[in-house]
C-alpha cells in the first residue's frame, strides 16, 4: 500500500510537472503527500572573505526561492483536493541529500525530478543518489519533459534476476495490480540461444497477483543495456518504468552504475528504482 508520499520541490523549470505528476500518484493511491522545499545555503569556499551582507543577501533568495516552489505545491494541493503538507528546510548545499534521504526513509514513496543540466541546482542529481542508495526506499523520477499524469495502461519492467530489480519489482507491485498490462523487459548480453526463457518465474509471479503479464527478450550485440531499454520504450510507449537502481561502494559513497547513470540522464518516461 502507498500512503505516505514524500517530493522533492527543486528550483527547476519542471517542477511543475513533477508536482502534478506527484499529485496524480497521492490522488490514485489515496495517499497523504509531503513536499519539501530545501532553502539551499551555497557552500563557502574556506579562505574566501565574504561580507556578512553578501552571505544574508545569499540566504534571503535562497529562502524566497524556497517560498516560491512551496507557495506553488500548497495551491496545487489545495486545488486537487489531496490530503498534503509543505515542509521548508533550511540547509547548506552539501547536507540537503542527505536529509532527504534519511526523511524519504518514513515514506512509502519519494517522488523526484530528473536533473535537468543548466537548469536545476546540481544538488538535484546528488539528492537522486542519496534517496536511491540511503532511503531503504523506493524513488520515482519524473522527466523533466513529464506533462501527463500517472497513467498505468503499460509498465515496463526491467528484469535481470538481480536483487535490486526484485526489490524494485515488490516495491512497485502497488502499480503493478493496477496496470492494464506489465511487460517483462530482459536484455540479453548473450549471443548463444538458449532454451531457458528468462524472466518466467516472476512473470509467473506477478500472474498470481492479478498482473496481466507478457515477456520479452532483447538481444544485445554489447553490454548497453541502458540504451536498450530506452530504444525499447520509445517503441512501445510504456506509461512506467520499473527497475533497480544499481552502483557499488567506495569509502562508504556510492557510485552509480553505468545502466543506472544512462537511464537518469536520458530517460524520457516516468521511472521507479529501488536498490
Amino acid at each position: 500500500m502507498i500512503k505516505d508520499i514524500l517530493v522533492n520541490l527543486s528550483y527547476g523549470t519542471s517542477q511543475d510537472g513533477v508536482s502534478n505528476y506527484a499529485l496524480s500518484v497521492a490522488e490514485t493511491f489515496g495517499a497523504h503527500i509531503v513536499g519539501t522545499a530545501f532553502a539551499y545555503y551555497p557552500l563557502m569556499a574556506s579562505g574566501i572573505g565574504l561580507s556578512i551582507n553578501f552571505i544574508r543577501a545569499q540566504q534571503a533568495e535562497a529562502q524566497e526561492r524556497a517560498e516560491s516552489v512551496a507557495a506553488a505545491f500548497d495551491e496545487a494541493t489545495r486545488r486537487a483536493g489531496v490530503s498534503a503538507e509543505t515542509r521548508r528546510i533550511e540547509a547548506g548545499s552539501g547536507d540537503i541529500p542527505t536529509q532527504f534521504a534519511h526523511i524519504a526513509r518514513r515514506f512509502d514513496l519519494s517522488v523526484i525530478g530528473q536533473f535537468e543540466r543548466d537548469r536545476d541546482h546540481p544538488t538535484t542529481n546528488i539528492v537522486i543518489e542519496a534517496a536511491l542508495f540511503e532511503s531503504g526506499r523506493p524513488v520515482l523520477i519524473v522527466p523533466f519533459i513529464q506533462k501527463d499524469r500517472l497513467k498505468l495502461d503499460h509498465v515496463l519492467v526491467c528484469w535481470d534476476g538481480s536483487r535490486a530489480v526484485a526489490r524494485a519489482v515488490a516495491d512497485a507491485m502497488p502499480f503493478l495490480t493496477r496496470s492494464g498490462k506489465a511487460s517483462i523487459v530482459v536484455a540479453d548480453i548473450q549471443s548463444a540461444k538458449s532454451a531457458d526463457l528468462p524472466g518466467a518465474d516472476i512473470a509467473t509471479h506477478l500472474t498470481r497477483h492479478g498482473v496481466n503479464v507478457t515477456i520479452e527478450r532483447i538481444p544485445v550485440s554489447k553490454i548497453d543495456v541502458s540504451n536498450t531499454i530506452l530504444s525499447y520504450a520509445a517503441d512501445t510507449d510504456p506509461d512506467l518504468i520499473v527497475m533497480g537502481g544499481y552502483g557499488h561502494s567506495r569509502l562508504r559513497e556510492f557510485i552509480l552504475g553505468g545502466t543506472t547513470r544512462g537511464m537518469l540522464a536520458s530517460m524520457t518516461k516516468p521511472t521507479l528504482m529501488s536498490h
